[in-house]
């Protein structure tokens, strides 16, 4: 005999409809958390901005900072994706891949101010998701470091030298977004690109 065909609810199965149900659990710890921090992210209000129950949590996550360190990953790992397809494209000026990259960061970034929020802001403030940001800002530093001794090759700095301008940029271009995010300075994302992108092309080579 051959088993019964699982259940459809909607045209969709059982594990669609469980990552149905994560998708909005994540979009609602990203949306409470990025407006009010931890105070304003609890379990209960992720559930019922979500509009599912606990059940439906733990089908999911764990912990409510399961679910948070979740969204920051996400975030994370959308930047670097963006940043390193720009930066290896076949077409353009090594500049202009440059500030491709940039831009493109600056974009997930600025176009979607909760994500910007959240990975910047917020996380800061709140363990554990402020050792993974700046676990995630090492990273990035590195990934800088690397991807300007492969573009600029005998030019590139000695390795300390690359990890440091790369820590001072990625560190730079997080404060300048934060210092937008917050509306502390009076610029527009187009020219916190072009300023990281001249900022960038000036230091990473010798």
């Amino acid at each position: 005999m051959t088993s019964p065909a699982p259940r459809r609810y909607a045209g969709l199965s059982g594990d669609q409809r469980a990552a149905q149900r994560r998708e909005r659990l994540l979009e609602a710890g990203l949306d409470l958390f990025a407006a009010a921090g931890r105070s304003g992210a609890t379990m209960t209000a992720i559930c019922a901005h979500a509009k599912l129950t606990e059940r439906y949590f733990y089908e999911s996550f764990t912990s409510r900072d399961e679910l948070l360190q979740t969204v920051l990953e996400g975030i994370v790992a959308e930047v670097r994706q963006a940043g390193l397809e720009a930066l290896h494209a076949s077409t353009g000026t090594l500049e202009q891949r440059v500030r491709s990259a940039i831009a493109s960061l600056v974009a997930i970034l600025t176009d979607d101010p909760r994500k910007g929020r959240f990975a910047l802001i917020e996380s800061a403030a709140f363990e554990p998701l402020r050792t993974d940001r700046r676990a995630a800002l090492r990273g990035f530093a590195r990934m800088v470091a690397d991807e300007a001794a492969r573009m600029y090759g005998d030019r590139a700095w000695p390795t300390l030298q690359g990890e440091i301008n790369g820590l001072l940029f990625v560190g730079g271009l997080a404060e300048l977004v934060t210092a937008w995010l917050n509306e502390e300075i009076a610029l527009t994302p187009d020219e916190i690109v072009d300023a990281a992108t001249y900022q960038f092309t000036s230091t990473a080579h010798r």
